[in-house]
């Protein structure tokens, strides 16, 4: 769940940077049936050998699967060896900078939207218990018997991890980026509010009560700070820019 995205995505854009390479993952991928080496190759116009160079290498990549299979329906004495088939592995290739958290914000909106009371309370109910799930890997990181600085460490990996970009100012851990930043500009009450109860649900599941989320909007950094004490500032279902203005 915390691998980070833009981390992957890079490496899968390197494995692609070839372009013999890029258009033999693009052919598998629109193909109906797996791709053999003879067919991938003259698709493309190249030798049977650099196919199969480059379609290892993607299978290497995670790019694709592979699996083997007679082609001529044949079996028994003499019907041949198996051929060697490529198919896509599922994985979808995705980078963006700053890093962007889309599906999570897709699986969340489904989940309150399936909710018997479907609306901006069911949507911070499924944030919060998304950011407790957060919570409990960041208490793994941290170790049993982790002072207050521990769990703090911890919970800035988990932030990082999850496209947050912590870093501190005036004793609080701001977050340099938004991983929801395109939805909160087109409806920024209902995202910040998401936002603002995914992280205390972190918090919560990370045991660490010597740190708390509000709402703090302000420019260039997500509308959430966390702060060592009790919470203190507008609420998750306040009007972030009207607390910005105030």
């Amino acid at each position: 769940m915390l691998e980070p995205v833009t981390d992957r995505g890079l490496d899968d854009l390197s494995a692609l940077a070839d372009p013999v390479r890029r258009h033999l993952y693009l052919h598998v991928l629109e193909q109906p049936d797996p791709v053999s080496r003879d067919a991938a190759a003259t698709a493309l116009g190249i030798t049977r050998a650099l196919a199969a160079f480059h379609l290892d290498r993607l299978v290497k990549a995670g790019l694709l699967l592979t699996e083997y299979r007679r082609l001529s329906g044949r079996t028994g004495p003499g019907a041949g060896r198996p051929s060697k088939l490529y198919r896509p592995s599922g994985r979808v290739v995705r980078a963006a900078l700053p890093e962007r958290r889309y599906e999570v914000a897709a699986e969340l909106f489904a989940e309150a939207l399936s909710a018997p009371d479907a609306g901006p309370q069911a949507l911070d109910a499924a944030a919060e218990n998304y950011g407790r799930k957060l919570g409990a890997e960041s208490r793994r990181r941290a170790g049993a018997g982790a002072n207050a600085e521990g769990s703090a460490e911890a919970v800035e990996s988990v932030l990082r991890d999850a496209g947050y970009v912590p870093f501190h100012r005036e004793g609080e851990i701001r977050l340099l980026n938004c991983p929801f930043h395109e939805i909160a500009q087109q409806h920024r009450d209902l995202t910040c509010g998401m936002n603002l109860a995914l992280l205390q649900g972190l918090l919560a599941g990370a045991d660490a009560p010597a740190l708390s989320a509000r709402l703090d909007p302000q420019p260039g950094v997500c509308c959430v700070a966390i702060s060592a004490g009790a919470a203190a500032g507008p609420d998750r279902h306040s009007d972030p820019e009207a607390a910005a203005d105030a």
